[in-house]
């Protein structure tokens, strides 16, 4: 990850950035990833931008083995999205790297715990597209990643 994809990572500040898409259904309920039907069977009627929303950390891991192209360690959270009082369905979750502490000299990951705040950060790149035995152009290498708030 080159420092300018650090730091609007670390920012969350990033041009033309793209949305963190989930699904919305007919029944009211939400789900990410997108599938065309509901958890309940619903019609997909939408989409829910879930950068609009903090989640917090459900449980979280750091590994040390990772796949070619991608930081070691590699530290994972598996985040619950706090939907508002409006939302009545099954809880949002989604798993995905913790972004990275512009203020580590190592370019490690932040620290997180169970029950701490985060929201979604884009990252143009979640590994190094030359590493891997697939060719770089077949595979998208952007996402999201997850920052503590506050």
């Amino acid at each position: 990850m080159s420092d300018t994809d650090a730091d609007a990572e670390a920012t969350g500040e990033a041009s033309d950035e793209p949305t963190f898409e989930a699904a919305a259904y007919a029944d009211g309920s939400v789900s990410y990833p997108p599938h065309p039907v509901g958890p309940g069977g619903a019609e997909r009627v939408g989409t829910v931008d879930l950068r609009e929303h903090e989640a917090r950390v459900v449980t979280w891991t750091t590994s040390t083995a990772t796949p070619p192209g991608v930081r070691e360690p590699n530290t994972l959270a598996i985040v619950e999205f706090e939907m508002g009082e409006e939302y009545d369905g099954p809880p949002v979750r989604a798993l995905g790297g913790v972004a990275v502490d512009p203020d580590d000299p190592d370019g490690g990951a932040f620290d997180v715990a169970v029950g701490d705040r985060v929201e979604p950060v884009y990252a143009e790149e979640l590994r190094e597209p030359g590493a891997g035995i697939r060719e770089p152009e077949s595979q998208a290498w952007d996402g999201f990643r997850f920052r503590p708030v506050g």
